[in-house]
């Protein structure tokens, strides 16, 4: 069996009505999708909330639901620009509230209120584990763990929901699906914790049976399963209306969980459908005439209401996240153009203000909130508040991903991109004591992982899994893409798996029926040859068994590769490349060079029957010369892996 490591996919178009705000957004929109640089939203952010001080809530930089939103958002920006700032500014942000021993404080010194049992303290757990994922760090792991620990002690109502916090006994809120329900389901994947994301699916189904709306399809705010609230309704104990943002906060949390959900979990499939079912009901109350949506969902047009700009971004980004994983037909990328270009030409200002974003809404409490249509359309509005500023980024980034993919999002969605977990088979000890593969994977997010380079190949909607078994023809069934990178020596495995002929029969064959393969082969004091070369002979590509490119001290300067423009008809413009420690290639036979420096042959590529190689002498593509957090010398990896990925993806699926 293949070992599943991630899925995802995606839709949108920028569109704007102003001419300023036209002329900025396009020339940002062409640099953003390069991974050059970022969107004026970003530019604003970066400048007036510096390490994530929000200026327009009562406390600046505190540790919260609206800081966690606005740092998810800088996430996902980072993830699609490479613009290694972005991380820097997360880290800044919780590196103000955990100390070393991951200790969370407030931004005033104060502890964690740990009896306070409130959802909204547990967001921020997501930008925890990312730190940690990236750097391996203990103290994330530590602050991660211990908001995972309480939610293990949240209250729960009869049914086993939690209580949105203990001062709202027997209440679920919608807004707690985004605010914890993402967390538990990373740290369950990350520390290989598959019983727990049981429950997170289990939380998200009991919302849906109890707080879905008969009549829309939608879900009403709250349900108090006690019927004790005044607001709730003393047969159904629901709140008495459908606020936008609370399912946008659903709809975000139910894409976002399947992101980390396994394809084989016993649970997907229903939330899946439950996903499904959302999100198309969604779009059935998206305003004809904006194509956005109204504070009060199901009364669009009456006294008071009006459209809001937070849950239009949050049911932009859910709307083509569900395209992009395969979870809606194509279709629904009308939808997201339509959300995306009302945005634009509703909410955005050239300067990278975000008008329209209501300020704040709940239910009970001091003073008293009725839930009622009233009360919803009461609540005031501002501009550049951070609910609504993240929500954005995160809407951008899909449809920058978009953009990219273009019409090869409809002809590679679903297929699979495979990376090898076998040949180089690597493993290393993680925070809680459990072993994990690592290195040229695409789980990795540390340096040493293939992270960015799955999530480029994600952007068309491709599935990426990996193999951790000697590869046979059932294993690559139905696969489009095979990557193979740095087969492991001694050094770094005491007990290497080589390439056999068995194995490099079933690859032979599974290219010849039109498969892409990729091979990512290392230096020679690095990378294993002699049995890696049993198989790329076969296309007429040998490694050489060389050490080029060896980085001196600190000088990266020996390390740089020109990539001139049109190169093999794969790069369009010109990118300086950083391999470093790298090998060379002979080609004969159907393999031609694409890329030669000083005379030796860098990149490959054969066509071998139906399908084709491509080759090169460096793994280049790997996060600590791709992520933007190094970048010693302005290297473009990340820019030139976008336009590579974008060439193989059109091989494997223009056949």
């Amino acid at each position: 069996m293949r070992m599943v490591a991630k899925r995802s996919v995606l839709a949108g178009v920028l569109l704007l009505t102003s001419a300023a705000c036209t002329q900025a957004q396009t020339k940002a929109s062409a640099a953003h999708a390069a991974g050059e640089a970022t969107n004026p939203v970003v530019e604003r952010v970066l400048r007036e909330w510096p390490e994530g001080r929000i200026t327009t809530v009562g406390h600046p930089g505190a540790w919260g639901y609206e800081q966690g939103v606005l740092l998810d958002g800088m996430i996902a920006e980072w993830r699609v620009t490479g613009d290694g700032r972005l991380f820097d500014y997360v880290k800044a942000a919780v590196d103000r509230s955990v100390d070393k021993d991951g200790v969370i404080h407030f931004d005033n010194g104060a502890p964690y209120p740990v009896d306070g049992h409130s959802m909204d303290d547990i967001e921020m757990g997501r930008s925890a584990i990312v730190l940690y994922r990236v750097l391996q760090q203990p103290k994330y792991y530590l602050a991660a763990k211990f908001l995972r620990d309480q939610m293990q002690q949240q209250p729960r109502n009869a049914s086993g929901g939690y209580w949105h916090k203990q001062i709202y006994p027997d209440q679920m809120w919608l807004d707690g699906a985004y605010m914890a329900e993402p967390f538990l389901a990373n740290y369950a994947r990350t520390f290989d914790r598959p019983h727990e994301m049981d429950g997170v699916a289990e939380q998200l189904l009991l919302m849906d049976e109890h707080m879905r709306d008969r009549q829309t399809g939608l879900l009403r705010h709250g349900w108090d399963e006690s019927k004790k609230m005044d607001w709730a309704d003393k047969r159904t104990g629901m709140s008495p209306e459908i606020w936008a943002r609370a399912m946008g906060w659903y709809a975000m949390a139910l894409v976002d969980v399947l992101e980390h959900m396994p394809a084989d979990d016993p649970q997907r499939a229903a939330i899946e459908e439950l996903t499904r079912h959302m999100l198309t009901s969604i779009a059935r109350y998206q305003d004809p005439a904006t194509g956005l949506w109204w504070q009060v969902m199901d009364k669009g047009g009456t006294k008071g209401n009006y459209l809001e700009a937070s849950a239009s971004c949050m049911f932009v980004y859910a709307l083509a996240k569900g395209v992009r994983m395969d979870v809606l037909p194509l279709n629904y990328e009308t939808n997201v153009k339509r959300g995306w270009a009302g945005i634009q030409s509703h909410f955005m200002k050239p300067d990278g203000t975000l008008s329209g974003t209501v300020k704040v809404a709940g239910l009970g409490g001091k003073p008293y909130r009725s839930g009622t249509y009233d009360y919803y359309v009461g609540e005031p509005v501002g501009d550049n508040d951070a609910k609504g500023v993240g929500a954005y980024l995160l809407a951008l980034s899909e449809i920058t991903q978009h953009e990219r993919a273009g019409d090869l999002l409809g002809k590679a969605r679903g297929k699979t991109v495979l990376v090898d977990a076998w040949f180089n088979s690597q493993q290393r000890k993680v925070a809680d004591g459990h072993m994990e593969l690592f290195h040229y994977k695409f789980s990795d997010d540390a340096n040493s992982g293939y992270s960015f380079l799955g999530r480029m190949f994600a952007q068309y909607g491709m599935r990426t899994e990996s193999l951790d078994h000697a590869p046979r023809a059932a294993d690559l069934k139905g696969v489009a893409v095979y990557v193979m990178p740095s087969p492991d020596i001694t050094l770094w495995n005491p007990n290497p798996n080589y390439m056999e002929k068995e194995s490099a029969d079933a690859i032979e064959a599974w290219v010849k029926a039109g498969g892409v393969l990729m091979l990512m082969e290392n230096d020679g004091d690095h990378s294993e040859f002699t049995h890696f070369n049993i198989l790329s002979e076969r296309f007429g590509i040998h490694y050489n068994q060389v050490d080029r490119n060896k980085e001196v001290g600190a000088d990266y300067s020996t390390t740089l590769v020109q990539i001139p423009a049109g190169t093999g008809g794969i790069f369009h413009e010109g990118y300086k490349a950083l391999e470093k420690e790298i090998c060379t290639i002979t080609v004969s036979g159907p393999a031609k060079p694409v890329l030669v420096d000083s005379g030796d042959v860098l990149m490959a590529v054969s066509h071998f029957g139906k399908g084709l190689v491509y080759a090169n002498t460096d793994p280049w593509i790997y996060n600590e010369y791709t992520d933007g957090r190094k970048n010693p010398l302005g290297e473009q990896n990340f820019a030139a892996g976008q336009e590579l990925v974008h060439w193989i993806v059109g091989q494997a699926v223009i056949r």
